[in-house]
């Protein structure tokens, strides 16, 4: 019981709580604006998102850790896994397809907890910053589907 105890001690909470946190708090706002614009993902699937990212890369770094290439596999099984979850949102209408900025943030969201979770925090603030701003920003540039 002791040595349990002493194990469950050890362990590094702080350091991964903090960058779970951080891989969360940066995709709320993203989740934020997509729930704003009413879209089919919003503010539960962002943060979740980046914080299964990171958690990902975190908890395998024992099992990766001096092997570039298996954190390469992981990584590489992140992207494809976010992008089906991406692809979800697209949806085909019959003169047109929607759901496409959605998918791209899912992916950059996904990308923010990878960030996170190799502890680029500075590639993940700016790729957070700029799928943001790219959200709320560009959508006056966006042409509105003619009506026949």
């Amino acid at each position: 019981m002791i040595e349990t105890f002493q194990y469950l001690n050890s362990l590094p909470v702080f350091p991964h709580a903090f960058a779970l946190a951080i891989a969360y708090i940066l995709a709320f706002p993203i989740g934020l604006e997509r729930e704003r614009e009413e879209r089919s993902a919003g503010v539960r699937t962002f943060p979740i998102v980046a914080l299964a990212s990171c958690g990902f890369i975190q908890g395998t770094e024992s099992v990766t850790s001096g092997n570039p290439e298996a954190t390469a596999r992981i990584i590489e099984g992140l992207i494809t896994g976010v992008g089906f979850i991406g692809g979800g949102a697209i949806l085909q209408l019959k003169d047109s397809v929607r759901g496409t900025a959605t998918a791209a943030s899912i992916w950059s969201t996904g990308a923010i907890g990878v960030a996170v979770g190799l502890e680029s925090y500075d590639v993940a603030i700016i790729i957070a910053i700029f799928t943001f701003l790219s959200l709320r920003l560009l959508l006056p540039l966006k042409k509105e589907p003619k009506e026949d």
